[in-house]
């Protein structure tokens, strides 16, 4: 029978959608839901929404793009050492990877034709000890705008969900509980989908998402209506 291994590769454009969906629609919805409680306008909650959504895209579009950008810096700045070590220290460097083998069982003498090989070439040599001593791959040079647009526009569809029951809907309450209805269940599924594809049992995925975003709206709107 022909075996088929199923695994999430949880590449990064899932990662970045997940983290823009996140936060997309759980602050939004706290700072709606906050405003619901010590306001009796929609247009308030509408207008602070938006300009929230614009802001937390931005910063958090920003920050995808930073962080990426410091994964390629470093990648960089670990390339060129062991570069630097494979010329410099071969002898050091040959015991880490038979350290490395090693680590799994195998022994030096087992691990010696592979580490002859390596030597031979040492671009090879390089690319092993970055994967396989570091943990590193090398980063996509497109990684940091596309993180970026890839977040700001995750948390921007996202924002738009809690705000959009207040657009349609001339009633501050009535909007906070449809707002409330709506967010909760697209956290709702957001979570089991995210449970679905990172091997986490979907209903608890989904319950722990909506608990979230559920938690701060409330401690939102609780504050903000003993303080209004």
């Amino acid at each position: 029978m022909h075996h088929v291994e199923q695994h999430f590769s949880g590449n990064e454009t899932v990662r970045d959608i997940v983290i823009g969906l996140a936060d997309g629609l759980t602050v939004p919805f706290a700072l709606a839901a906050g405003i619901s409680g010590a306001l009796a306008s929609s247009h308030v909650v509408i207008t602070a929404g938006l300009a929230e959504i614009a802001a937390g895209s931005i910063a958090m579009g920003l920050g995808g793009f930073l962080a990426a950008r410091g994964d390629a810096e470093h990648y960089a700045s670990e390339l060129r050492r062991e570069e630097r070590e494979i010329v410099e220290l071969p002898q050091r460097e040959s015991e880490e990877i038979t350290d490395l083998f090693r680590a799994y069982g195998v022994t030096a003498a087992e691990s010696a034709p592979v580490l002859a090989a390596l030597q031979r070439d040492p671009k090879a040599w390089r690319d092993f000890m970055m994967k396989f001593e570091l943990g590193l791959e090398e980063p996509d040079p497109k990684r940091a705008l596309r993180s970026a647009g890839t977040i700001a526009g995750s948390y921007i569809g996202g924002g738009m969900v809690p705000l959009l029951p207040y657009m349609l809907v001339d009633d501050i309450r009535m909007g906070l509980w449809i707002s409330c209805g709506v967010t909760l269940g697209a956290l709702g599924i957001f979570g089991a989908v995210k449970g679905h594809f990172t091997g986490v049992p979907w209903l608890r995925s989904a319950w722990q998402t909506m608990l979230v975003g559920g938690l701060a709206a409330s401690v939102a709107y609780g504050l903000a209506r003993a303080i209004g």
